[in-house]
């Protein structure tokens, strides 16, 4: 991916997850790697790491969030809940945001 990717979604976003075993599930973003073009969502894509006990942790079997690619994520529907695209529109004020390009309505940022 690009060094300075620049994605439509950011951190804090609840999304869908379109392909995978993790089809169909939602979440919130909680970490995004732009140089990697993945993101962190939870409770998706959830795998098991067998740890070494280390001064701050005890080690065993830990479940954690591995990172998804982008493109397998869509940006949930404030008003529907479904998948959509993410369009940008400027206000009568001059702020630029983020708009939902099946219903229309503004993303809270």
């Amino acid at each position: 991916m690009a060094k300075n990717a620049k994605y439509k979604i950011r951190k804090g976003d609840e999304v869908v997850v379109l392909t995978g075993k993790d089809k169909g599930k939602t979440g919130e973003i909680i970490k995004m790697l732009p140089s990697e073009g993945r993101a962190v969502v939870q409770g998706v894509n959830v795998v098991k790491r067998h740890t070494r006990p280390s001064q701050t942790s005890q080690g065993g079997i830990v479940t954690k969030e591995a990172s998804i690619h982008v493109s397998n994520l869509a940006l949930k529907d404030p008003k529907t809940g479904k998948p959509t695209k993410v369009g940008f529109k400027v206000e009568k004020d001059g702020t630029k945001v983020r708009v939902a390009k099946a219903s229309g309505e503004v993303i809270n940022d």
